[in-house]
């Protein structure tokens, strides 16, 4: 944990948020500033592309596709209703461009390409958007298709989504590259020549809202309208989630209502001198001492007004530990105070693993410290 996550959800009544429900995160943190009926399920429309892209930038980054593929729209993809850029089969897209068309246009066609593209079926895609959720702690969600078209049992909560939402902007910051387009041009080319199609964003507050980064509207029938709308302002980035509302207005109103209250409130301290942590002795090991590093920076959302000066740190450390450690092992912590109580606290962690010294081991050390003393003998003598 980077610091203790508040939860803030009775901290302001006088919020009036139309929809039915609604979260507000603080993103580096976690924290909840605000939340009403955020576990309850509900169709989640278009923000079901929110999983969509981020296991396409997963794969993006493990290497498995690239920016510049070219992926083949399929009859299966090419059939999707709803929102969609009108790709035709056996049209060929990079990875590039069909993020944007989902980024940008909430194209379904371009997610189930994308889907097939990756994992050969939207059928196996869809595994792994639940095989994702239920990694990051998504209790109460199980998604059906790639684009969220209404489909039976394909739900989530404003909770689950303020978790994927979290995910995507933290590991992939470089989404906004598309989230953020509001209008740009794509060409199809096909068997009938090349033309040319217009993608315009479909989160308005992109234009209308001057902290957004992002991230992802959707609407149906049967989820009505949601959006999961991220911001920055200063160090601060919020992740404001709205599910169910009753037409287009109300959701982005009740986003920029929540982003504003939590703008209003935020302030996030960081710790940019993180005391130095020395090598630490080692008992029993191949080594006399271990190099040691803190796991993480340490950050901390204040909505108190509290005066940063006053936050003492407490280093936790023992003398020596003892072999064997492996790398990563946390072995301590710096602890962080305001006045008495404690706001969080930072693992200290081995940079490397270390062995035990074995018989061996032990009789070169008795040697090399015998071979050091005559040397040094001699050369008093000397």
């Amino acid at each position: 944990m980077f610091s203790f996550p508040l939860r803030l959800s009775a901290a302001n009544e006088n919020l009036t948020i139309s929809a039915p429900s609604a979260i507000l995160i603080e993103k580096t943190t976690g924290s909840i500033l605000y939340e009403k009926e955020a576990d309850t399920r509900r169709a989640p429309a278009s923000v079901t592309k929110v999983m969509t892209m981020l296991l396409i930038m997963e794969g993006i980054a493990e290497g498995k596709i690239h920016k510049d593929d070219q992926v083949t729209v399929s009859e299966y993809a090419a059939s999707m209703g709803g929102s969609q850029v009108f790709l035709e089969p056996g049209e060929t897209q990079t990875v590039d461009t069909m993020l944007k068309c989902i980024a940008v246009a909430s194209a379904n066609d371009a997610c189930v390409a994308m889907a097939e593209h990756l994992c050969g079926s939207e059928e196996v895609f869809v595994e792994k958007m639940n095989e994702k959720a239920k990694e990051l702690g998504m209790t109460n969600t199980h998604f059906v298709n790639c684009n969220g078209l209404d489909a039976e049992g394909h739900e989530t909560t404003a909770r689950d989504i303020s978790l994927m939402s979290k995910e995507l902007i933290t590991k992939y910051p470089d989404i906004q590259d598309y989230s953020m387009i509001w209008m740009e041009n794509i060409t199809h080319h096909t068997r009938k020549g090349d033309s040319e199609f217009g993608l315009t964003n479909t989160n308005k507050l992109v234009r209308q809202y001057e902290y957004a980064t992002g991230l992802k509207t959707g609407s149906t029938g049967n989820a009505k309208f949601c959006v999961s709308a991220t911001a920055k302002k200063d160090d601060v980035e919020l992740i404001a989630v709205i599910m169910g509302a009753e037409n287009s207005k109300d959701r982005f109103k009740d986003a920029v209502t929540l982003l504003g209250y939590g703008f209003g409130i935020c302030r996030l301290y960081r710790d940019d001198k993180m005391p130095e942590l020395k090598p630490i002795e080692v008992k029993n090991g191949t080594e006399e001492t271990a190099e040691i590093q803190y796991a993480y920076p340490f950050t901390w959302l204040d909505t108190t007004g509290a005066k940063f000066g006053e936050i003492e740190k407490k280093l936790n450390l023992p003398q020596k530990i003892q072999a064997p450690g492996k790398k990563g092992e946390t072995i301590g912590t710096l602890d962080y105070y305001l006045g008495k109580e404690k706001i969080g606290s930072v693992e200290i962690c081995l940079k490397e693993t270390i062995e035990k010294a074995s018989l061996k081991d032990w009789i070169h050390k008795m040697l090399s410290r015998y071979c050091h003393g005559v040397i040094e003998i001699s050369g008093y003598i000397v």
